[in-house]
């Protein structure tokens, strides 16, 4: 399957129609292509650490886990697994992670994925607004972390390391 395979506006509107479910405003944007953080930050006007990679994290069990963590920073395995209560975690591969959100890599975000996985926010987003994948290629979000936090109810804490 590719993108090709989901109708035009499918992610955008399920991201949309499970924002406004959880009373969150979002805002979704048009963005262009870029071949790096910093550039894609430049062209949406925002700082690198702003955008927030929606990481879909596999666990020993099978189920998953969203880590949203900010650009110029790489998830802290140690402190996931000590938060999660795990002794392993993974990132599955590209067609895992869309079997079980409904979304391809570079588009994934928690809002309107097929399964509600569990969220754990990066503390360091907290207070700001932030852009994530909208569900789309060529498309993002903006929201405030804290709001969205507090839709998904999700566990903020240190969960990353400098790249």
């Amino acid at each position: 399957m590719n993108d090709a395979d989901e109708p035009a506006g499918g992610g955008v509107a399920r991201v949309e129609a499970d924002a406004l479910a959880r009373g969150l405003a979002i805002e979704v944007v048009q963005r262009p292509a870029a071949n790096s953080l910093e550039e894609a930050a430049e062209l949406m006007g925002i700082l690198p650490g702003d955008i927030v990679k929606s990481l879909v994290v596999k666990r020993h069990d099978g189920d998953y886990l969203f880590a949203l963590v900010p650009g110029g920073r790489k998830i802290s395995w140690p402190k996931l697994r000590a938060l999660v209560g795990v002794n392993k975690l993974q990132l599955p591969d590209a067609e895992r992670a869309f079997e079980a959100t409904g979304y391809r890599r570079g588009t994934i975000t928690p809002l309107g994925s097929s399964t509600p996985w569990p969220v754990y926010l990066d503390a360091s987003v907290a207070g700001r607004r932030v852009s994530l994948g909208a569900g789309e290629h060529g498309r993002s979000l903006f929201v405030e972390a804290d709001a969205l936090a507090v839709a998904f109810g999700a566990v903020v804490a240190d969960i990353s390391d400098p790249e």
